[in-house]
């Protein structure tokens, strides 16, 4: 029972029965007996009903709690956060997970209810779905998705170059990116700059971070090497060798080559220039994955109402309806990523064929494909935006549709204007976090920041390209 070390070690134990079942401490073992499983719970539910003490009680009433989780089933998110294919009640699943988002709303309620029933409460609660529901909404959906996002790339954080680290916002991300083991900054900029801007600002670096100055002595070797490879891979497109060496003391040009090399494992950039004028580099140095035909992004929006991804926000301003297919799929695998099970609706203006023009024929034409190109994927429409996501209302009036009845979380636009257009309104009026755009189809993890993006933005957008890399291992 030692922590962090016992008596005897996991693997000796495993080797001595083949009936034993095993608890730790330890988050590299199944089952981990976490303190934090526990005491945030038990002291919710204290709070809330003024409980005059904790007795046992309260606390055998957390223990039956977290028994009865365990055996119930696992979300999907959970499942994923621990690289697990189906987490099930048994021999390694005693106890749940300390990621698991169900304990905030399944624990406290059994804690108060227990100090309710013994006397020690100086509250009632009344209504217990209620109290459950406000529970579930105190750390909003937001701080849950990106705390597991970013528990998901603590597990093996990979290295970020970071294209504009001498800019100050950026900084300080790669700082708490670092510190927080999400990933290992690559920074690139003027290095006085950043050893100014670090010392000013008292940044800790547990170690110093490695820094890419372009414009110095040191870095002209790297240039050249990178230059030549550039100048292999283009030069039956008119590039030329001493073109290929001036565009790589360009920073987009110089990270991605690195990424593609595997001397970095992601790239963020996009900070202080337009999207179009990053990607431009990043797609001729990285390219496209394979047997993809259209980049484009998606934006994951954290509503009022939950969850739900926006395709394409930022890339393809009128996409033919095979590429609208493409799209479709690759922002179902994107929610993949992210945990959800993707069901995507193709909007339009009109609903399953009530207009017979070109731009809604076009998404048609798209349902179609897809449904030949990609079977398994829960998709329906050309379908208006507001019956995609009342579900009570598209099952009255279109229970035919395969989205009848279920939850849409992908959002496939018939071109730039309306996405674009869309999650923008969305941030605005509903104050919806926007994580993202997020890159589909490339080769390499890359992500491009919105301009100007704050340092919650780049830490997100950096978990999303461990994560991302992560993805591409497997």
């Amino acid at each position: 029972m030692a922590n962090p070390d016992p008596e005897i070690s996991y693997k000796v134990a495993k080797r001595t029965r083949d009936d034993i079942i095993i608890a730790t401490g330890r988050s590299d073992h199944p089952n981990q007996v976490n303190n934090v499983l526990g005491f945030p719970f038990i002291f919710r539910g204290a709070l809330d009903v003024r409980a005059s003490k904790i007795n046992e009680e309260m606390k055998m009433a957390a223990v039956y709690a977290l028994a009865k989780l365990a055996k119930e089933p696992v979300p999907e998110i959970v499942n994923i956060v621990y690289k697990e294919k189906k987490l099930m009640f048994g021999r390694d699943y005693i106890i749940p997970k300390p990621f698991d988002p169900r304990l905030i709303y399944t624990v406290p309620p059994s804690v108060a209810k227990a100090a309710i029933d013994s006397g020690v409460a100086k509250l009632n609660i009344d209504n217990w779905d209620k109290y459950r529901k406000g529970l579930e909404l105190r750390l909003g959906n937001n701080n849950r998705i990106t705390r597991l996002l970013i528990a998901k790339a603590k597990q093996n954080p990979k290295k970020i170059v970071y294209v504009e680290a001498d800019r100050l916002d950026v900084l300080k991300a790669a700082q708490t990116v670092y510190e927080e083991g999400i990933g290992i900054p690559i920074l690139i900029g003027r290095k006085e700059r950043i050893k100014k801007l670090i010392s000013e600002l008292e940044l800790e670096f547990s170690q110093e971070l490695k820094i890419i100055d372009l414009s110095i002595e040191k870095s002209k070797g790297l240039i050249k090497k990178y230059g030549k490879i550039f100048f292999e891979q283009r030069k039956d497109k008119g590039l030329t060798l001493g073109q290929a060496e001036k565009l790589m003391r360009r920073r987009d040009y110089f990270a991605s080559m690195m990424v593609k090399l595997g001397e970095a494992d992601a790239l963020i950039s996009g900070y202080s220039r337009s999207y179009p004028e990053v990607v431009k580099p990043i797609l001729k140095v990285i390219g496209k994955a394979k047997g993809v035909r259209k980049v484009a992004a998606t934006n994951l929006m954290i509503t009022s109402k939950g969850p739900i991804f926006l395709a394409d926000t930022s890339i393809n301003i009128n996409p033919k309806y095979n590429e609208l297919g493409y799209i479709a799929n690759m922002a179902a695998e994107t929610a993949k990523m992210f945990g959800f099970k993707p069901v995507v609706a193709m909007l339009s203006y009109s609903n399953f064929g009530s207009s017979d023009h070109p731009m809604a024929n076009k998404v048609a034409s798209a349902v179609k494909f897809i449904k030949r190109s990609f079977p398994h994927l829960v998709v329906d429409g050309p379908v208006q935006s507001d019956f995609a996501l009342n579900r009570d209302m598209l099952k009255h009036k279109f229970d035919f549709s395969k989205l009848a009845g279920q939850k849409v979380n992908v959002l496939v636009f018939p071109n730039l204007d309306s996405a674009n257009i869309t999650y923008k309104v969305i941030k605005e009026i509903d104050g919806a976090l926007s994580i993202g755009p997020i890159m589909m189809g490339m080769d390499r993890p890359v992500h491009i920041l919105q301009l100007k993006a704050s340092v919650d933005e780049i830490i997100n957008m950096s978990a999303i390209a461990v994560v991302d890399a992560q993805s591409r291992d497997n």
